[in-house]
């Protein structure tokens, strides 16, 4: 059993600031690449950033240069920090993570999203 658990969801402020987190735990072997995706209402899920294993990180043009992916490995834990946020980015966060379990199986896992509302 894999568990994600995000955190760090709220209302902002236009132009304001977020830390969204996503804690990973479980029958874990390694975790390779990890992401955030959003959903905004009446839209599809898109990315917004991946990381891999390795720290290269890429990122969807709307976001570029205002958010920021991050891993801390030894705690098996993905964040995403938001700056300059405008109401565009309201949506429900979702964090995605590639990982190979205890079988070594290669498997896909979703958090169950953290709404982000970026309002004044």
């Amino acid at each position: 059993q894999v568990q994600l658990v995000e955190s760090g969801g709220g209302l902002v402020q236009p132009g304001g600031s977020r830390r969204l987190s996503c804690a990973v735990s479980g029958s874990i072997f390694s975790i390779n690449a990890m992401g955030w995706y959003r959903q905004a209402p009446g839209k599809q899920r898109e990315v917004v950033a991946t990381i891999t294993s390795g720290g290269s990180t890429n990122y969807a043009d709307s976001v570029k240069g205002r958010f920021t992916i991050s891993r801390d490995n030894a705690k098996n834990t993905v964040y995403l920090q938001m700056n300059s946020l405008k109401p565009e980015d309201t949506a429900v966060y979702y964090c995605n993570v590639d990982i190979t379990i205890a079988t070594l199986a290669l498997m896909d896992y979703w958090g169950k999203g953290t709404l982000v509302t970026v309002s004044s």
